[in-house]
């Protein structure tokens, strides 16, 4: 049994579409000249305060979104991290909350089914790399 595995998740600025507030993992767009685990990385410093180094691939979220009348397709990729230093007090302004979570709590609390899978994808590797 995992205990004490914690996520750092965010509630952004951003409201959903129905005005509530979103739980969420960080994440961002690939900047010109950066890989996926490269934002990721970056990503979680800006929107968390928290430094962080790889530990696993999680996989890719797909789906699709309205914006302006139009449906956009959008790919978003996951990592496992290990915590190296910062604080969650450190968040930029695009985040109004960032702050430390069970990963079972997160595997329900999260916002986004994807976010929800990852989240399991994320538990099932630490229980089988025990």
């Amino acid at each position: 049994m995992l205990h004490g595995a914690q996520v750092v998740v965010i509630v952004p600025m951003r409201r959903a579409p129905d005005g509530s507030r979103v739980l969420a993992l960080p994440k961002g767009h690939v900047d010109p000249g950066e890989t996926a685990l490269q934002a990721a990385e970056r990503e979680v410093r800006e929107e968390t305060g928290i430094v962080a180094e790889l530990v696993h691939d999680l996989g890719e979220v797909r789906y699709w979104y309205r914006r302006d009348g139009r449906t956009i397709p959008k790919s978003v990729a996951f990592f496992l991290f290990n915590y190296v230093s910062g604080d969650t007090a450190d968040h930029d302004d695009e985040v109004e909350e960032a702050r430390w979570i069970e990963l079972r709590e997160a595997q329900t609390a999260l916002s986004h089914a994807g976010e929800r899978e990852m989240i399991g994808r994320a538990l099932a590797y630490l229980e089988e790399d025990r």
